[in-house]
């Protein structure tokens, strides 16, 4: 969505990103973010609570308006219900990302893509 909304932009669309993997959002260079702490694939609230969402929502209209500047980011003034628990269970023993082998073979491939990336050839 980030590079559809760069290229709305760039063709007289304002837009809005409502996302919670800001790192990510704001790295690609969007005009405007709503963002969100909650867990990914949830950006626009928790399920069920339609208040919750329409408020989201109104914020992004809000930001549409009134956003005196280019990348400008606003965070969303909720909170998760059930909490930050799973901020703690990602890429930690419990959960971990990659293991062994598994985990080799992509630092393996990171290294090459990155490689490839300098030479101009990825």
């Amino acid at each position: 969505m980030t590079l559809v909304s760069r290229y709305l932009e760039a063709n007289g669309m304002p837009t809005v990103i409502i996302a919670n993997a800001r790192d990510i959002v704001e790295y690609c260079g969007v005009a405007r973010l709503v963002f969100t702490d909650f867990p990914l694939g949830s950006p626009c609230g928790e399920p069920i609570n339609g208040d919750m969402q329409r408020a989201i929502v109104g914020q992004a209209f809000d930001l549409l308006e009134s956003a005196a500047e280019a990348r400008t980011t606003v965070t969303a003034s909720f909170t998760w219900g059930a909490g930050d628990d799973r901020k703690g269970k990602i890429f930690t023993a419990e959960q971990p990302f990659r293991e062994g082998e598994d985990h080799d073979a992509w630092i393996r491939q990171k290294a090459l893509y990155k490689k490839l990336k300098e030479e101009g050839e990825a």
